[in-house]
């Protein structure tokens, strides 16, 4: 791979270069004696994010001589997105860093600590689902970094060819499916309460279609006008309690764990799993031979028009207004490279994706498992929406405990619901929003 690469870093991109022009005659703002201009850029210390930075960087020194980036790193969390807070309270921020967007990013007080950047290029090609969650009613401020996931039903491509069944959009549908599964001595939908996060997805992954009813949920939930006991938020809960009742799930739904649920869909012991999509990774580690098997589509709407892909975004990098001058030209130079064809390239050389990407510059490669592939036509055709903690900061505590309750027979999902509604309260009261 380390050969590939360097054959790549040889090839300079026209717009990459173009961009670059005019920092070659620039001398200030905290240039070197060579004539080269110098930038930090933060990233969070866990995961792949190093080595993605590390190898983002090489690529981009070679394609731009007159600019050098400084790796800094801290960690993620509550104790990162404190430092966060203050760098740019104080003005020590790096010239680049990279963060969440969403509720967290509008946190950041954008207007007045972050530089807009609604004039570069690659605005042009962000996907509609990405905008929001980068932006404020004054402009947008980030740049996508790295792919996207779903919420979705990652489902056995094989159990579905022996049963002649087709993907359903709507939830008739997907139920109908389900009774030829049961009837067919399969596990229709897998659930793993035994790890209780996995068992919010009946509700989390139908926020989608939940927008697609009511493009102003979010903003209105936030404000304290919508709850989950009224449609079309109850949907998931009624969906989960629907599974319950008609016998969908496996046997060991109580105890079972994710990597149970991942062996049972790649295996065909059962048909359905509602999961995020990252458990790609989890497939092509222990299942390989079957990757190629397991499909994904949305958790169904009521009606077909409804039925959106609930995407979670991927993070974003932001350029803070203490970048000025040389540094705040290179980086802009940098994010843009990030978010070009090139730099895609090495985010996916470096880590598997978890999705397609958040911009139409960027196509997933033809290697990737056809489960990302069934995930490209939805953000083609402009048929998703974001998840819900992307447009709205309340999210109460309690929620993986009441979707087990709900999806365990032990409590209907009107109740769930409604104790749901309850357990946000505190969280909004404690953000200060009005009208809680």
């Amino acid at each position: 791979m380390k050969s590939t690469r360097t054959r790549r870093l040889l090839v300079v991109t026209a717009g990459a270069a173009a961009l670059a022009l005019p920092l070659a005659a620039c001398g200030a703002g905290g240039g070197g004696a060579d004539g080269t201009v110098e930038i930090s850029f933060l990233t969070q210390s866990t995961g792949t994010n190093v080595e993605i930075a590390e190898a983002l960087i090489e690529a981009f020194e070679a394609e731009n001589p007159d600019i050098s980036v400084r790796l800094e790193t801290q960690p993620a969390g509550t104790e990162g997105d404190n430092l966060i807070k203050t760098k740019l309270a104080t003005g020590e921020m790096e010239d680049v860093f990279g963060y969440n967007s969403g509720s967290l990013f509008q946190a950041l007080n954008p207007d007045q600590t972050l530089v807009p950047l609604d004039d570069q290029p690659w605005v042009g090609d962000l996907i509609d689902t990405m905008k929001p969650v980068v932006s404020t009613d004054n402009g947008i401020y980030g740049a996508p970094f790295g792919s996207a996931q779903a919420g979705a039903v990652v489902y056995n491509k094989q159990v579905y060819a022996d049963l002649g069944l087709e993907v359903p959009t709507t939830w008739d549908e997907f139920a109908a499916n389900n009774e030829a599964i049961k009837a067919a001595g399969i596990a229709p939908v897998i659930q793993t309460y035994g790890d209780t996060w996995t068992s919010q997805l009946f509700v989390l992954g139908d926020f989608g279609n939940v927008l697609a009813q009511d493009p102003d949920w979010a903003e209105a939930y936030t404000a304290g006008e919508r709850k989950y006991v009224d449609e079309p938020a109850l949907a998931g809960f009624a969906n989960q309690q629907a599974g319950y009742e008609a016998g969908w799930w496996n046997e060991d739904f109580a105890s079972a764990l994710y990597d149970d649920g991942a062996r049972m869909v790649a295996t065909g012991e059962g048909a359905h799993y509602p999961i995020l999509t990252g458990i790609v990774t989890t497939f092509q580690q222990n299942y390989p031979d079957e990757l190629e098997n397991i499909g994904v589509f949305p958790l169904p709407a009521q009606n077909a028009e409804d039925t959106k892909l609930t995407v979670w975004l991927p993070n974003a990098v932001y350029i803070p207004k203490t970048t000025e001058g040389d540094k705040l030209e290179a980086a802009k130079t940098f994010v843009a490279f990030i978010n070009e064809p090139g730099g895609c390239e090495i985010q996916t050389e470096v880590m598997v994706p978890s999705g397609p990407f958040a911009t139409s510059a960027c196509t997933l490669p033809d290697d990737v498992p056809g489960l990302l592939k069934d995930m490209q036509p939805y953000f083609d055709e402009g048929n998703t929406n974001p998840a819900l903690e992307f447009l709205s900061p309340i999210k109460g505590p309690n929620l993986e405990n009441i979707t087990v309750e709900v999806g365990s027979g032990i409590r209907s999902a009107e109740d769930g619901a409604a104790l749901y509604d309850d357990d946000v309260v505190k969280q909004a009261q404690q953000l200060g929003l009005e009208g809680w």
